[in-house]
């Protein structure tokens, strides 16, 4: 086949897992992050937007099958695509953490219950874990996650008002109007009056849940993945929201066959500790995700060697290609050119790409590499069609489509990640388009029409998002923009005078 044909069928997959579908179980890399999370030796999931988090969530979902053989029993408590079930409390937040804390509870104990029925999980323990969620309309039933949550909210709600210390408080005769709350599950231990008339505890209720575990002999893991979608619009609500879940994985620790499975962006972590949280030194078994050159180039050998059509260009079969980092690294090179810029103190290719889908943390993650490598070979594609020379040798990129293909990353990080969940930062940096790549306060100061001090704390708030990296010294600090923003702002190489 000629090289125009290879490229048309070559893909390096979708760089969102969530849109990989049944693709991903194929090419992912087993690394020891996942292995620890299969393992049960992991709760909490800490990485980088687009460092790979929601591929373990989506892979533990695609290996249920395998974990319910080993008496392992998932439940989703986010929507893995599509609308997340809590962006519907931006409008109408619960009113404090406290509140959230009986949400989460009260929550998880109805999924929970659905995951019995829908495995099959049976006994006293299980059928009282039913009852008592019947009895107040919190069975989910065949109902959607926003509408559990959506009662859940309105029963916590009743169930914390002031007047609600007790079960059974009805209706004003007079007014009609509610004078407390008539559940019976409540977010405080009874008293003995309560318990004699059927009170339960939330808690009690997820120590029920436990017990059903143990006598099925299953384990039950929740997961939660997108929470920064989830509560996007609200960095109150978001602080709030997740500073309570994390007090309810706590307390889910004294439960041996409960587990909750967290996936959480370090960025989100770092601003609800910010201010203190003492509960974080508790939070032992977590891991962060990281990549470093070896991995990433063993994560695009993967994805290519899943091309039948590539593998017989080169005349190699996958296990070939994937025993060793010498014939992976050696696939690269037989694809892509030694160097995009020619010369002795230039870069290699991959180094050239990790450099260029890099933020200002100097982090990569695979979500811009692939989405560079899936625009390098449309790009490709587009040179030969108009009738451009074929690359030379056996290999199947030019060293100029390499430059092209990096605008459409640049623009995709910048308006997708930047200006999607930090909608406040966009006027500032708008107004640095066109202006060079290395700022001092007083040259940013000067950009944005405020003072040299303002200046410096407004360029360290994107030293934390990424969009600059701080060098220079702590008294004549400059701020460099890496070159994965460059192409979308058209900033020019150079020092601001």
């Amino acid at each position: 086949m000629d090289k125009i044909g290879v490229l048309r069928s070559l893909t390096f997959g979708q760089r969102v897992a969530e849109e990989e579908g049944d693709a991903l179980a194929a090419y992912f890399v087993e690394t020891d992050h996942w292995r620890r999370l299969y393992a049960d030796q992991v709760d909490v999931v800490y990485g980088p937007k687009g460092s790979g988090k929601s591929a373990l969530y989506s892979l533990l979902i695609a290996r249920a099958s395998e974990l319910f053989d080993r008496h392992v029993v998932l439940a989703a408590a986010e929507n893995p695509r599509g609308s997340p079930a809590f962006r519907d409390l931006v409008t109408d937040p619960p009113a404090s953490e406290r509140e959230f804390v009986a949400l989460w509870k009260l929550y998880f104990a109805s999924l929970i219950s659905a995951a019995f029925d829908e495995f099959g999980i049976t006994g006293e323990s299980a059928a009282r874990v039913r009852y008592l969620l019947e009895r107040e309309g919190l069975v989910r039933g065949k109902r959607s996650l926003q509408s559990v949550l959506r009662t859940v909210v309105d029963y916590v709600r009743g169930a914390l008002r002031p007047e609600a210390l007790e079960a059974g408080v009805g209706i004003d005769p007079h007014t009609g109007l509610p004078t407390g709350f008539s559940g019976k599950i409540t977010f405080q231990e009874p008293d003995a009056k309560g318990a004699g008339a059927g009170v339960t505890s939330v808690d009690e209720l997820v120590h029920s849940c436990n017990d059903a575990l143990a006598q099925s002999g299953y384990s039950l893991w929740l997961l939660l993945d997108r929470l920064d979608v989830a509560f996007a619009d609200s960095p109150e609500l978001e602080q709030n929201a997740l500073r309570a879940l994390f007090k309810v994985y706590l307390d889910f620790l004294a439960h041996q066959r409960l587990r909750l499975k967290i996936f959480l962006r370090t960025d989100i972590w770092r601003r609800i500790t910010q201010e203190g949280f003492r509960e974080a030194s508790h939070i032992i078994r977590h891991m962060t995700i990281d990549w470093n050159k070896s991995s990433l180039l063993n994560l695009v050998i993967r994805r290519a060697a899943q091309n039948d059509t590539l593998l017989g260009y080169y005349d190699t079969t996958r296990n070939a290609v994937l025993g060793t980092a010498a014939s992976q690294e050696g696939l690269f090179y037989k694809m892509c050119p030694e160097q995009v810029d020619i010369g002795p103190n230039k870069p290699s290719t991959f180094d050239w790409m990790l450099g260029r889908t890099r933020d200002g943390t100097q982090q990569n993650a695979p979500r811009e590499l692939i989405h560079l490598l899936n625009s390098l070979r449309d790009e490709q594609v587009r040179r030969l069609e108009i009738g451009d020379p074929e690359p030379e040798g056996g290999l199947l990129f030019a060293r100029a489509a390499f430059k092209a293909a990096l605008p459409d990353v640049s623009r995709a990080r910048l308006e997708q990640t930047l200006y999607a969940e930090y909608p406040n930062l966009r006027t500032r940096l708008e107004r640095m388009r066109g202006e060079k790549t290395a700022q001092s306060p007083q040259s940013l100061a000067q950009t944005w029409g405020i003072s040299n001090e303002d200046a410096l704390v407004a360029a360290r708030e994107l030293v934390e998002v990424g969009f600059f990296e701080e060098r220079g010294s702590k008294s004549d600090p400059e701020f460099w923009v890496p070159f994965i923003y460059r192409d979308a702002l058209d900033l020019v190489q150079g020092s601001a005078e």
